[in-house]
């Protein structure tokens, strides 16, 4: 039975391979590809940071937040640099920060300043409790906590 099912593979993997290289090429799409279109309870409001962590607070001359777009990009300040990028938003809160890029001014306490863009890194899902949005990482590890900002 096994060897039937890997010849019965071959078979259809060089019956692809044919039909590939066979095949006329593909014409470019001139179509407009379409916009992003984000929506929830996350997207078009400002969060302010509440923790790092689970209980840590941070030291920063401003408070860190963000804001997400209905376009998929995200803005804000880690307390001292802007920043901008994207995010994707996914089933079961499924959440992706990417192409974070930032100003590089000097500030104190820098390294609390990166722990608020690597918690946005490395984001992989999200709870909403009331007013308060929560990260966790791949390893369900809460990362930290940010506050609906009135």
């Amino acid at each position: 039975m096994t060897v039937k099912f890997g010849a019965m593979l071959v078979g259809v993997a060089t019956a692809l391979l044919i039909s590939a290289c066979s095949s006329a090429p593909e014409q470019e799409s001139t179509a407009v590809p379409e916009s992003v279109s984000l929506s929830g309870p996350i997207v078009d409001q400002r969060w302010n940071l509440l923790l790092v962590g689970t209980d840590e607070r941070v030291s920063l001359p401003n408070t860190p937040f963000f804001q997400i777009g209905r376009d998929g990009s995200v803005s804000g300040s880690d307390g001292c640099n802007r920043f901008t990028g994207s995010v994707n938003l996914g089933e079961n809160q499924r959440i992706e920060f990417s192409q974070l890029a930032s100003t590089r001014m000097a500030c104190p306490n820098m390294e609390d300043s990166k722990r608020v863009t690597d918690m946005l890194d490395t984001a992989y899902r999200y709870l909403i409790d009331h007013d308060r949005l929560v990260f966790f990482g791949p390893d369900s590890r809460v990362l930290g906590g940010w506050r609906e900002a009135n």
